[in-house]
């Protein structure tokens, strides 16, 4: 299987399939004809440096950045030849957990939580709270913490409440933004934990970009890496560090020498 495009295992239309995926600001290219296919149910981590293009891939599916050129399938169906109110439902079916949480400030835990539902009208607030308190729950937070504002949680309590938040609408598809950027080792891996738990209890698909190598193989099924906006490696998230491919080992072990830096160097 050639390293340049991360394809499905079997037949089965992929949940998400992504061809030719270029997009430019002014003369910097960030994608550079990215091919990813993500199978229903896997969960893929996508690692690479800074500004090889894993946050605009993200922002590109979710509809907040326009491609210049390229397919982005969900189920089979391009959605950027949906007409518009099309395009939004189907992306309204994508959870997203962003790396700063993008809580609320000027609103309580539960309607941060809560959000979705109330925006699309497809919830009392009695019964919205009532919702809220369940997905507080199964990040591991009592219900009470649903009064708080999030100035008054912690970093590790911040991401909780996103991730409920990300839940709260049942996505059969999620992304994750460096969900442990800016969290202790320990509290990293219990946010790992709970995603895995959430994707699983929702039989969701997953795509997690992370700089962090020890979320990376706890997140992922599956891993790809960017590199000057283009798919470079495939493969299972727990040959990250014994890949096989010199740019993805350089990237991995943080190591200053090889194939990256060279490129840079020119």
């Amino acid at each position: 299987m050639p390293h340049g495009i991360y394809t499905a295992m079997s037949d089965q239309t992929p949940k998400i399939r992504i061809r030719g995926l270029y997009k430019a600001f002014g003369t910097k290219r960030v994608l550079d004809g990215v091919d990813l296919d993500v199978p229903s149910g896997t969960s893929l981590v996508v690692i690479g440096g800074s500004g090889s293009g894993k946050s605009v891939l993200l922002k590109c599916i979710l509809g907040l950045i326009e491609p210049d050129e390229g397919i982005i399938e969900i189920d089979g169906i391009d959605i950027l030849k949906q007409p518009r109110g099309e395009r939004e439902l189907t992306r309204s079916r994508i959870g997203m957990l962003f790396q700063a949480g993008a809580l609320f400030d000027s609103l309580p835990v539960w309607e941060n939580v809560a959000f979705g539902l109330l925006a699309r009208h497809k919830a009392t607030r009695a019964d919205a709270r009532a919702k809220a308190d369940s997905f507080l729950e199964q990040v591991g937070l009592a219900p009470s913490v649903g009064d708080l504002s999030p100035a008054e949680l912690s970093g590790g309590m911040q991401k909780r409440v996103a991730l409920a938040r990300a839940i709260a609408a049942q996505p059969d598809i999620m992304f994750f933004d460096e969900p442990t950027t800016g969290l202790d080792p320990i509290m990293g891996a219990v946010i790992d934990g709970l995603i895995v738990d959430c994707v699983k209890r929702l039989g969701s698909t997953a795509i997690a970009i992370t700089h962090d190598m020890a979320s990376a193989r706890r997140i992922g099924d599956q891993a790809a890496m960017l590199l000057k906006g283009r798919i470079i490696w495939h493969g299972p998230a727990n040959r990250l560090m014994d890949s096989g491919s010199a740019e993805v080992d350089q990237f991995t072990h943080g190591r200053r020498e090889g194939p990256i830096q060279m490129e840079l160097l020119r």
